[in-house]
């Protein structure tokens, strides 16, 4: 069954300019007769396209507020990413009642989950240390799905907690089901993300066999629902539960901090994170015993789906913290209720990039693609409508491009024809000989 991305494309605004090719970081994107395409077996969801699109044609689906009458019961699941989007605001709690404004009946924190799958950790690392290292967060979705896509040698080092905020709904169900009396099916539990991969992780997860969300809310579609109950908030209860360990994993580096290691390495980024993945795969971070990779900018706080700059976003959460208590949870669960945080779904390789089952088939495609490469001109123009020269012989290859399609390739053709230089005169100015170039015979 094809995974349903969050990530997708509008057509219609869509004109074919080719900046989205460039930028994803798995060659997800071609543009044809004008139009982008991504191939789902190919998108990791991080949202790249997103940021870059001039045309605002991608974007990313989430659920849409209509969705909470369908349950008597719902719960919101606030990242911390949304507290640092307000400005001026000195108390996380006008936000947490505001939720309460907007149609949701109970708020849990997803930092309150970040507290105990930390306090979780810490407790594995005073038991021993883990048999691979460095071992790497499973916080984040994206990396998850690079790791089964182009590094599965590494799934062996990630860790084994699933993400706070399926922590979070696994908790908040069970928390509402008591205090109703309602069964499961008829509570709604939703969280609020800064980024599509996370919206994707709630339809389908990558560590468990059946999702624990019911939905998830874009944290921008949020803040703007949230902005007139908070100005008119009569009565602001206190309901923050979390301290600054939960919030500081918002922003990259935090879930680093509140391991309280000193080996530990935090990369933000998704093309510094494949380069990272790349030296580990190499051998060549022994010393680390702990990775936090973030394929957005400074963490959550830079995913697609936020309103503020993620710098300030992240200086906002950093004032919040001010006063707070280090932690307000622990992990006391024993026995078998401990596997709660734990995935009960093995990460699985996604073979997106095997060339055909059997393997002198594949072998042989392979082989094609390298001859066929080797006549390119090896400028990855992305005039073909491909990312790079390497990518558009594998689309050829594979029967998604013609040979014509390289404006190069149509170039030679036309010299072969009329046995004249002007068929430079066909390719684009930055493209063309200069008249001072010798000319090959």
């Amino acid at each position: 069954m094809a995974m349903r991305h969050s990530v997708v494309l509008d057509s219609r605004r869509c004109r074919g300019c080719t900046s989205c090719i460039k930028c994803c970081p798995t060659e997800a994107i071609r543009v044809r007769g004008r139009k982008a395409t991504i191939l789902p077996d190919r998108c990791i969801d991080c949202g790249e396209c997103i940021r870059i699109c001039p045309h605002k044609a991608i974007k990313s689906v989430g659920d849409g507020l209509d969705v909470l009458t369908r349950y008597e019961y719902c719960v919101a699941l606030p990242e911390p990413a949304l507290y640092g989007q307000f400005h001026n605001l000195d108390n996380i709690d006008i936000i947490l009642n505001a939720l309460l404004e907007i149609g949701f009946h109970k708020v849990f924190e997803v930092a309150k989950a970040a507290e105990m799958l930390s306090d979780f950790e810490r407790q594995c690392i005073c038991s021993g240390p883990p048999e691979v290292t460095p071992q790497i967060s499973s916080s984040c979705p994206t990396v998850l799905r690079l790791i089964r896509m182009r590094f599965p040698k590494l799934m062996g080092h990630v860790a084994c907690t699933i993400l706070p905020m399926e922590l979070a709904a696994i908790l908040a169900r069970r928390e509402a089901m008591e205090e109703t009396g309602l069964p499961p099916e008829k509570i709604g539990v939703f969280a609020i993300v800064p980024c599509s991969s996370k919206v994707t992780a709630a339809r389908e997860s990558e560590g468990l066999n059946h999702t624990v969300l019911d939905g998830a809310f874009a944290i921008r579609d949020i803040y703007l629902r949230l902005l007139s109950p908070m100005k008119h908030l009569e009565n602001v209860e206190p309901m923050s539960s979390a301290g600054i360990i939960g919030m500081g994993w918002a922003s990259c580096g935090g879930e680093s901090a509140a391991r309280l290691g000193n080996r530990c390495v935090s990369v933000d980024g998704i093309n510094n994170v494949i380069r990272m993945l790349e030296e580990i795969e190499d051998g060549r971070l022994p010393e680390a015993d702990f990775l936090e990779l973030s394929a957005c900018t400074q963490g959550c706080v830079g995913g697609c789906f936020t309103v503020e700059n993620p710098y300030a976003a992240k200086m906002r959460l950093k004032s919040l913290m001010k006063g707070q208590p280090v932690s307000r949870n622990r992990f006391q669960l024993q026995g078998e209720a401990r596997d709660v945080v734990r995935r009960d779904k093995e990460l699985q390789y996604l073979p997106t990039f095997v060339l055909d089952q059997d393997l002198g088939a594949a072998l042989n495609k392979q082989l094609r693609i390298q001859e066929l490469e080797s006549h390119l001109p090896g400028l990855h123009c992305g005039s073909c409508g491909a990312p790079s020269c390497h990518a558009f012989a594998e689309d050829v290859i594979l029967g998604r491009a013609s040979v014509d399609d390289c404006i190069f390739k149509v170039r030679e053709r036309m010299r072969s024809m009329a046995g004249k230089e002007e068929a430079d005169d066909y390719l684009p100015p930055p493209f063309r000989r200069c008249q001072s170039d010798p000319v090959k015979k």
